[in-house]
């Protein structure tokens, strides 16, 4: 096992929690995939390994994983919360409103701006989150062809 894959299991010893198969299958599955999968797709994937494990298994691990910090809960403009392993550092997201692929990416002046607004209100931050939606360069191929036909259909 990997430092990087220890740590979480670490947290857990240190809080006294069990290290049980199926929570370290799960922490598993989050830090090989890089993250946002939903508890559904978490859920198949630990299947694969381990046929027995319940959906509400894999719902109470993420709640205790998201409590103990080791992992991040995101929106993502779905309905569907997502994980991914707290990361290390400040990373933000676009998503596609087509496919709902996630890219990450660091902006440099994202931690500037927090500042600047933290000083001029007199805020405290303890987090932020930006996302940026819109279409992929698939979905936006996909997009404008199916604009242009409703815009050109006979009789509108």
């Amino acid at each position: 096992m990997s430092q990087k894959e220890s740590e979480p299991i670490d947290v857990l010893r240190a809080k006294s929690k069990r290290i049980i198969p199926q929570r370290r299958l799960i922490l598993q599955i989050i830090q090989e995939h890089k993250g946002h999968l939903d508890a559904d797709e978490i859920h198949l994937r630990a299947r694969e390994r381990y046929p027995r494990l319940s959906l509400s298994t894999v719902y109470r691990t993420l709640d205790l994983l998201r409590k103990l910090g080791l992992v991040k809960e995101l929106g993502l403009a779905t309905e569907r919360r997502h994980y991914e392993v707290k990361p290390r550092e400040e990373h933000q997201h676009l998503i596609c409103l087509g496919c709902g692929k996630v890219i990450e990416f660091q902006c440099a002046h994202s931690l500037d701006i927090r500042r600047d607004l933290a000083d001029q209100h007199g805020f405290q931050m303890t987090g932020s989150r930006v996302e940026l939606w819109g279409y992929c360069p698939e979905c936006a191929i996909r997009k404008k062809e199916v604009d242009y036909v409703h815009h050109h259909l006979p009789g509108e």
